[in-house]
């Protein structure tokens, strides 16, 4: 005869179970979303990263097994084309069924131009090469039939925008995570009625998380608010606007095209001119560039990583990189 203990482990297997088989396949695009989706979907299921290990959105192509993802997805999370530009094409031919959710639409999102001219490089505005990555991926099986393409667009200001008019490093503002957080929970409540309790309950922890983590980088960055340094490549834009760092400049806008020997030139001109403390590298780009900028002057050299190259992908993730960037930059400007 069967225990009570025994009968109710079997009950709760079975609940556990039945919510599995019930959780959307979720894909993501880039680390530091994943981690706001992974922190929603905690006690659920783990959502798939696409741009995983220390690649980058800036130079990254669609891998076969990447393609199968978007595939077999049920909901796919990107910033947008403005900075997966290699995701574009592959959403449009083989997310057939998915719902798409472009987070730089979000209601609340907080969206700020590039900056050019001086020390900030002419930005390209998003124009790359057409090869079609999804073609690619599918490493020469070819891929058949017409796709519904289902997208989520809820425009602030209820207004389009052109594409690469803006930074698209949104995340890099608690109050921008914030925002992308509660689309992501509309989006799997959704998706996934059956798991709605979840959902809101990891959420309303995940936005006091944030809060939390807003006030305590304000007080590590306070000290160094008005020391000026120069970053690999403009990326920065909205921690600064959070927080008031000072950037004085960029070394490239587009890490994809290297900077030539004239750009290097007025950018070393820049560090001598500021007196700036600090030289940022970025773990993924080639660090020589920046021994180049500094030498001859006073400046530090230190490694800011935006976009979570060197850390391990989950729902800490998003916490570990801010802390990360307002930590590289009190230890390099102290």
């Amino acid at each position: 005869m069967k225990t009570i203990a025994t009968l109710l482990l079997a009950s709760a297997a079975a609940i556990a179970s039945s919510n599995a088989m019930a959780a959307p396949n979720v894909v993501v695009s880039i680390k530091p979303i994943h981690s706001l989706v992974a922190a929603i979907m905690q006690g659920v299921a783990d959502p798939q990263l696409i741009v995983d290990g220390g690649a980058s959105p800036h130079t990254y192509s669609l891998k076969p097994s990447n393609a199968r993802a978007i595939e077999n997805a049920d909901v796919v999370f990107w910033v947008g084309d403005g900075l997966e530009k290699f995701l574009e094409k592959p959403l449009h031919s083989l997310a057939g069924k998915a719902t798409v959710v472009e987070l730089d639409n979000a209601s609340g999102i907080e969206k700020l131009p590039f900056r050019e001219g001086g020390p900030f490089e002419a930005h390209d505005h998003g124009e790359h090469g057409d090869h079609d990555h999804a073609e690619e991926a599918k490493d020469g099986e070819g891929h058949k039939g017409e796709h519904k393409h289902e997208h989520e667009h809820e425009h602030a200001g209820g207004h389009d925008h052109d594409e690469g008019e803006f930074d698209m490093h949104l995340w890099l503002d608690p109050a921008n995570a914030k925002a992308m957080a509660i689309e992501i929970e509309k989006t799997l409540m959704t998706a996934d009625p059956a798991n709605a309790k979840s959902y809101q309950d990891n959420t309303k922890k995940l936005v006091e998380n944030l809060d939390s983590l807003d006030k305590e980088i304000k007080e590590t960055v306070g000290p160094i608010k008005d020391k000026p340094f120069i970053v690999f490549h403009d990326a920065y834009q909205y921690f600064e606007h959070r927080y008031g760092v000072k950037t004085a400049g960029s070394i490239t806008v587009s890490p994809e095209n290297p900077p030539g020997a004239d750009r290097i030139k007025k950018i070393h001109a820049k560090v001598q001119e500021l007196n700036a403390t600090c030289v940022f590298a970025e773990p993924q780009f080639e660090p020589k560039l920046v021994n180049v900028v500094i030498e001859g002057t006073k400046a530090k050299s230190g490694t800011l990583d935006p976009e979570a190259a060197t850390l391990e992908a989950g729902p800490d993730l998003y916490f570990q990189l801010m802390r990360g960037v307002a930590t590289s930059l009190k230890n390099c400007l102290s």
